[in-house]
């Protein structure tokens, strides 16, 4: 080969490599940093997004559902939270949509409370609650299973990381949290236990939500980025050990031995099912005794399936 036909076919290659790089659409994302959310981590980490043609980041923050709210006026392109972040945020946007969900919570969420040993000796006390999130779900699916009167707690708005801390310090005597901080605040607040977890007062679920403008938008890049997910719950299920690696070391603090535990108390699939209804109903109905609900929630502009339907269509199956 000549000298200038290998310099054409270098030139040749770049160019076929930019355009590769180049023909990768970026998206932001955002969530929160426990193994909850690992479908997204899963996803990065192996590279699910870059062979999907998208060149994800990802934002984390105290929780998942603190980071819905970036979906408003299209900040970010997808968020995973709780189904009551979901469910607030859409009443202020509606472009803010559940496209799918993606973990079930089986015994991820508890009440801890510090020199308390049950239910009863709550009373008078502050809990802390992280506002918005599966941690309030829980607390007030808590009290009405349990006949319990709210007015009797307190209620401090503190989010999950810095839970342990506050309950330390005295600025709080209990608090409604998720995984991985039930556990750190046993190991490290003493004569701190659990006085009631999900088991008998409620299963929730974690979803996938996506601003319906881009969607539109970008049809294909949307169905790449449920097919990316798709194949990260899928490792996630057949090879557990190695996604609990991926959350560690997305996560950097915690240790692949405590995710691949911490991942046996949640089931991981994306589905769009009668079960995911539920649960928004009973978001709904929470925030609507709050007064926290402007408007009734329209379910078919709330839910898109679309986008799983085109990737999964038998995991659409709810009752409309």
């Amino acid at each position: 080969m000549t000298t200038r036909g290998a310099r054409c076919l270098l030139v040749l290659s770049l160019l076929a490599w930019s355009g590769t790089a180049w023909g990768q659409t970026k998206m932001t994302i955002a969530t929160g940093v426990d193994p909850v959310f690992s479908a997204y981590y899963v996803a990065q980490q192996e590279g699910l997004f870059k062979k999907h043609g998208l060149d994800v980041r990802i934002n984390t923050g105290p929780s998942g559902s603190a980071m819905v709210s970036f979906l408003v006026n299209g900040q970010i392109e997808s968020a995973f939270g709780s189904e009551i972040a979901g469910v607030s945020n859409h009443n202020l946007d509606p472009n803010v949509v559940v496209v799918a969900q993606a973990t079930r919570l089986v015994r991820w969420i508890a009440l801890l409370g510090r020199n308390i040993d049950n239910l009863d000796q709550l009373k008078g006390k502050k809990v802390g609650v992280a506002r918005g999130s599966g941690g309030e779900v829980f607390w007030l699916a808590m009290l009405d299973k349990l006949k319990l009167n709210p007015a009797d707690y307190t209620v401090v708005n503190v989010e999950a990381p810095e839970m342990v801390a506050a309950l330390e310090r005295g600025n709080i005597d209990a608090y409604a949290v998720w995984e991985p901080w039930v556990t750190r605040g046993l190991a490290a607040v003493k004569n701190t236990k659990v006085l009631k977890d999900q088991e008998g007062i409620l299963e929730q679920g974690v979803y996938i939500y996506m601003n319906l403008g881009w969607i539109r938008k970008n049809p294909a890049q949307a169905e790449s980025f449920m097919r990316a997910l798709v194949e990260a719950t899928d490792l996630i299920n057949k090879d557990r050990q190695r996604a609990a690696k991926d959350v560690s070391d997305f996560l950097k603090n915690l240790d692949p031995a405590l995710v691949e535990q911490l991942m046996t108390k949640l089931r991981f699939e994306v589905v769009l099912d009668d079960f995911t209804i539920s649960l928004f109903r009973l978001a709904e109905a929470q925030l609507k005794q709050q007064g926290k609900l402007t408007k009734p929630l329209d379910y078919r502009e709330f839910i898109y399936p679309d986008v799983l339907r085109k990737v999964q269509p038998a995991k659409v199956n709810y009752t409309p």
